[in-house]
């Protein structure tokens, strides 16, 4: 194996993991442990990669034929695609070890930061030394960093729940929310919910968004009913009111009064809609401008970083006022036609209205029928008044199209394996 002979793993969380052909198999996400009747400590035998629809699998320490901070290559052989499932005498580095809090043989105490494993001789890999912050007792100074041998920590051994989250936090701090929720989905549950807690409201909301929804209700239900309120208002209001839904209604009518009048009332709205429809499903937040607003404004509004892409694909166009419901609806102008005019022209000028818009009784079948027909990242939804009210976008038509537990890691989709959960690769 071309690599260090010692490899610090929090710093491989994320690494990209490539076959012998040069392609990216997946993503480094932790390291499995074999732990020992003996003193000896834990043997390394292999990592945990996420691969594409959030599968994890396992790949055996003897595959890797190199680890550097920028990649993990594996040699040729066939690849095992089943999902990974941690077996009782196993560990997970990452995990079940950051945050731990130890004690040095000098009688110290501090919290793991990390975990290297080094490679004998032999070819064998194993747990060897661990990087420790000590505790100070002082809120005002960090405690020194201690690297010292596996044997000398205690309070490695069974998992316990004497772990902070500092350093977990870390090591997921990069990630995408889709990944960082799939991260807390293998996460026992109370750990799951420490460690969401610990998040930012506005990083806890996008996470959530993402969650499968008994996945969101724990986690909502784990925070004090103000904390719930104030990651509501973080969330896009479809994806607020979409987990208001699953909660009883006196627990929605709480967290709705706590929430601030302006953001609750969009969700209010959204949830008097009939399931399964343009209303239950949209957003009530689109890009909306008035006809003489010029390209130059729409195009620095749609570049605004917090739209999301199928968001921020169009703008709808529509008499004052400009917030939903607005006055009479216009058209759109889709933003590959702001890039070709003029900076200085005015949208009621290149204004787009061939395309009926969407009622907020029209069925999902039907609008995923209009946006395949039509080509459309989002469509505009009208009330009878011909009032903007909302639009839906791709995502959200995705969304409410896939099966209920399409984000459930348990029963994503095994499509890209064979029958036996192996995909070919070069013989050995």
């Amino acid at each position: 194996m071309s690599t260090p002979n010692r490899v610090y793993l929090a710093r491989l969380a994320g690494v990209a993991v490539f076959d012998p052909n040069g392609d990216q198999v997946g993503r480094v996400r932790d390291a499995v442990a074999r732990m020992r009747a003996t003193q000896r400590p834990p043997e390394v035998v292999g990592l945990v990669a996420e691969m594409p629809m959030r599968r994890r699998i396992f790949l055996s320490i003897n595959r890797i034929t190199s680890i550097d901070p920028d990649a993990v290559v594996l040699g040729s052989g066939t690849l095992n695609l089943r999902r990974f499932e941690k077996r009782p005498n196993e560990l997970l580095v990452l995990q079940e070890l950051l945050d731990r809090r130890v004690q040095l043989d000098s009688g110290r105490a501090g919290s793991v930061v990390d975990v290297a494993m080094e490679c004998s001789r032999g070819g064998e890999w194993s747990l060897s030394r661990v990087a420790v912050r000590e505790h100070t007792g002082r809120l005002t100074r960090r405690g020194n960093l201690h690297q010292v041998d596996w044997d000398r920590v205690r309070g490695l051994g069974a998992v316990g729940d004497n772990r902070g989250t500092a350093n977990l936090l870390a090591v997921l701090e990069d990630m995408r929310p889709a990944d960082l929720a799939n991260a807390l989905q293998d996460l026992p549950d109370a750990r799951r919910n420490e460690v969401a807690a610990a998040l930012d409201d506005e990083r806890l909301a996008d996470v959530l968004s993402e969650l499968p929804e008994h996945d969101q209700v724990e986690i909502l239900a784990a925070l004090d009913r103000q904390r719930a309120a104030d990651v509501l208002e973080e969330m896009e209001p479809d994806d607020a009111a979409d987990l208001l839904n699953e909660l009883p209604p006196p627990e929605q009518d709480v967290l709705l009064d706590l929430m601030e009048p302006d953001e609750a009332d969009p969700v209010r709205q959204l949830l008097r809609y009939a399931s399964g429809t343009a209303g239950s499903v949209m957003t009530s937040e689109p890009v909306i401008l008035p006809p003489d607003a010029t390209v130059a404004e729409a195009l620095a509004r749609i570049r605004e970083a917090q739209l999301s892409p199928a968001v921020a694909a169009q703008v709808f166009v529509a008499r004052a006022p400009l917030t939903t419901p607005t006055g009479r609806y216009l058209g759109m102008v889709h933003f590959q036609r702001l890039l070709r005019e003029p900076p200085a022209d005015l949208l009621g000028g290149i204004v787009v209205n061939d395309i009926d818009p969407l009622r907020t009784s029209t069925p999902l079948p039907e609008i995923t029928r209009r946006m395949a027909t039509y080509d459309m990242v989002g469509m505009p939804v009208v009330d009878r008044n011909n009032r903007l009210v909302g639009a839906v976008t791709v995502d959200d038509v995705l969304d409410h199209s896939l099966p209920r537990d399409w984000r459930d890691r348990d029963a994503a989709s095994t499509s890209s394996a064979t029958d036996d959960g192996t995909l070919d690769g070069d013989d050995e």
